[in-house]
């Protein structure tokens, strides 16, 4: 005897459709990061239709995964170019958890560059000095310290992040531009992942290169090892003893573009007792090829978090030899388990400070607020 079991027809999936207008609109795409593509921008699979100016629209696909709540927000391209409100102002994650098959959604206005921010949340800027001496170079420089913009009425210890060629990180007047730190550490504190000391210590103008440059390389001799041992052996027990910061290794980092990036990557070397977060934007391998990665084995391994940029726009070498430094950091046996480098890539970022101003939140975040296993 056969017996039969009855099936109910299958249910029908959904077609969702969204249709977006923005009165402030501009030539960037629009994208949907949301809980359905793990939150990725410049998603293409998730770019919407334009249908005129200021009207977008998207069709997901008809896949049972988007059949339950979806959790979302748009873009044109980031994070730092994401919706806001009328006021400039962060706006929470959108959710569409109802049987309808069109959903109507309105976006004010678009953050461009991580900006604008809110002037209360800038951070206070405090000069350490004109003239700081530096014993090992027999020099003096200006040091600027950038404190959170609530540090005088909270009791928080911080984490600091000490960064090189501080004239054009902060400084309207930079003759190729700044980073704009300051208004990026305010819209930072918005979404949480601002508590941050920075120290920004000026480059040596004219000696910049010879003080950046470590050891014997293509540029000749340079002062770098004795640069980096004032950072470690000067400044920064004067900053653990002047502010209140969080002086563990763990919450230590330093950073710095171009030849600054390079400088950065043999502080982490030489010092990684010191230094467990290195911010390397744009590092000027050229110089040296053949970078000798040996100095983690004269120490106990400790884990390190390496940022590492580069824009496909800067140069034909510049991309290759950086993937090629994150493959060496990774494969060598004695960093095993303890290395973790993240490597992000803008193909069209060019070696000028508004890319390195735009991955700086990207690369804070990264290295000092986020525990997400790698």
């Amino acid at each position: 005897m056969i017996s039969e079991v009855s099936r109910s027809p299958a249910k029908p999936t959904l077609t969702k459709k969204i249709v977006l207008q923005t009165p402030d609109d501009d030539d960037r795409p629009v994208y949907i990061s949301g809980n359905f593509n793990n939150w990725a921008t410049q998603d293409f699979n998730f770019r919407m239709k334009k249908l005129e100016t200021g009207k977008y629209e998207f069709n997901f696909p008809e896949e049972p995964k988007f059949e339950g709540e979806l959790i979302y927000k748009f873009t044109k391209g980031d994070w730092s170019e994401v919706e806001i409100d009328r006021y400039g102002n962060r706006t929470p994650n959108r959710h569409w958890n109802d049987d309808k098959a069109v959903k109507l959604e309105k976006v004010a206005k678009w953050r461009k560059n991580w900006l604008p921010y809110r002037p209360s949340q800038l951070p206070k800027i405090h000069l350490i000095s004109e003239e700081f001496e530096i014993p090992q170079l027999n020099k003096t420089r200006k040091i600027w310290a950038l404190l959170p913009h609530d540090y005088d009425t909270s009791t928080e210890n911080y984490p600091v992040l000490y960064l090189h060629d501080a004239q054009n990180l902060f400084n309207e007047n930079a003759e190729f531009g700044n980073w704009q730190i300051d208004k990026k550490l305010a819209v930072m504190s918005d979404y949480g992942i601002g508590k941050i000391i920075v120290i920004a210590v000026e480059h040596g103008e004219k000696e910049r290169l010879i003080e950046y440059n470590v050891g014997k390389t293509l540029l000749g001799q340079g002062n770098g090892k004795q640069y980096i041992r004032f950072i470690t052996d000067t400044l920064k027990p004067f900053v653990d003893k002047t502010f209140r910061t969080n002086p563990n290794r763990e919450h230590t980092g330093i950073g710095g573009s171009s030849m600054g990036g390079l400088v950065s990557i043999f502080s982490g070397l030489i010092y990684p007792e010191v230094f467990g977060k290195l911010m390397v934007f744009s590092p000027s391998l050229w110089v040296i090829p053949k970078i000798k990665l040996g100095f983690f084995d004269f120490f106990e391994p400790q884990e390190t978090r390496i940022y590492l940029y580069a824009g496909g726009d800067e140069s034909e070498t510049m991309v290759n030899h950086v993937t090629k430094l994150r493959k060496r950091l990774l494969k060598r046996e004695s960093l095993e388990g303890k290395m973790k480098v993240h490597l992000s890539i803008n193909e069209q970022g060019k070696h000028n400070e508004s890319y390195w101003g735009d991955e700086f939140p990207k690369a804070i975040e990264w290295l000092f607020f986020n525990d997400k296993k790698e």
